[in-house]
């Protein structure tokens, strides 16, 4: 095997015998593969070399089917947090590309799932959401354009890429990139509302009802809440009162946490510096959100631990959080993206991540998060319609 520091390439000799497929032998021996993109990895290429699926699995002659044994690992799809979360395979005499989940314990169980047609039109596929995402190369015209209308072009112009390369028969792990992706076109950031998001107007308005939106009087503001774009969004834009994994408080004005506490919990003890936190409403399994009122950061706190935890950077990326919700169930009605649901639930988290990097933990092992947790939740209900 050769390579640079973000290519690699083999030599014809290497491929002997796993790859009979000559055009993707030319690829590999010529333009190759990128080491790490947004999506996609190879580093087990630089790493292991060209190996199959039993010799991962140890399982040369046994439980594995005949196909899936001789497939070769080349990589793996990546989350929002650089990890691995399902190995890409190569099918040396065909060409095609496909994933598999790793199940070490019951290789009988494992199964494929079709990801491109070839090597070529993978990294074709990648680069364009990598594009997408960077609003760089074809997608450079995107730089400065936020809203609807954006997110209605860059869905289609992604979907077409990739449905004229695999004749409309797009894989779904594409197609969800297409449909969700762009949705981190809806806002730009922020320059005039003092928060991480400039917000399209009454965006919210337009995709709960307008009668689903609560704005709050400044008498139900209480004055531990200083910072004043915070302040501002509540009374101008607000939140919806009911999105799926958050409920607003709307019976009575706004308290600090240590308020409610003192009305609802009396006997909760709680976190020192906690007197600038204002709760606005309930998350599931005994959580409330917060705003912190000095800083207008959102936070979430557990009850029964104690345990303060960032939420979202601001009232604007978590209204972008709310909508991006509520937008998924429209769009799988049409499109039935929790058909892969382990796909959409990448997919979503890539899409908050590019907007509120504090929404999802920067690596495997850093704090958990509340929205990547519910989106990932599909026993209980998660995303679907």
């Amino acid at each position: 095997m050769n390579g640079t520091a973000t290519t690699i390439t083999f030599t014809e000799d290497a491929l002997d015998p796993y790859v009979t497929h000559a055009p993707t032998r030319r690829w590999l021996t010529g333009p190759g593969l990128p080491g790490v993109g947004g999506l996609l990895t190879f580093e087990a290429l630089r790493r292991d070399g060209l190996r199959t699926v039993g010799d991962s699995t140890g399982e040369a002659r046994g439980v594995l089917a005949a196909d899936l044994r001789d497939q070769l690992v080349i990589g793996g799809l990546l989350g929002a947090r650089g990890q691995e979360t399902e190995s890409v395979l190569l099918d040396g005499a065909t060409g095609a590309v496909s994933t598999t989940y790793f199940l070490h314990d019951r290789p009988d169980l494992m199964d494929v799932r079709p990801l491109a047609p070839s090597l070529e039109k993978l990294v074709r596929f990648a680069t364009a959401a990598d594009e997408l995402a960077a609003l760089r190369g074809q997608f450079a015209s995107y730089a400065g354009r936020f809203g609807a209308q954006a997110v209605a072009e860059a869905t289609k112009h992604l979907l077409s890429l990739y449905e004229g390369e695999t004749d409309g028969e797009i894989a779904p792990y594409w197609k969800t990139v297409a449909v969700i992706r762009p949705l981190s076109l809806i806002a730009g950031p922020g320059t005039t509302s003092g928060l991480a998001l400039d917000l399209p107007p009454r965006l919210l308005d337009e995709e709960y009802g307008q009668g689903e939106i609560v704005r709050f009087e400044e008498m139900d503001v209480p004055e531990a809440l200083t910072h004043a774009s915070s302040r501002h969004f509540l009374t101008s834009v607000g939140l919806p009162e009911e999105a799926v994994w958050f409920t607003l408080d709307t019976d009575a004005p706004l308290r600090t946490l240590a308020d409610y506490c003192a009305d609802e919990l009396p006997t909760h003890e709680l976190p020192p510096r906690t007197a600038h936190l204002i709760r606005l409403g309930a998350l599931l399994e005994d959580t409330s959100l917060l705003l912190d009122g000095e800083t207008g950061a959102v936070l979430s706190y557990t009850f029964p631990d104690r345990t303060l935890r960032p939420l979202n950077a601001d009232l604007s990326t978590l209204a972008f959080t709310l909508w991006l919700i509520h937008r998924e169930r429209t769009l799988d009605a049409l499109h039935d993206l929790t058909a892969t649901y382990d796909h959409l639930t990448q997919a979503m988290t890539h899409t908050l991540a590019t907007l509120d990097p504090t929404a999802v933990p920067p690596t495997p092992t850093d704090d958990w998060r509340y929205w990547p947790e519910v989106f990932g939740d599909e026993s209980g209900g998660g995303l679907y319609a």
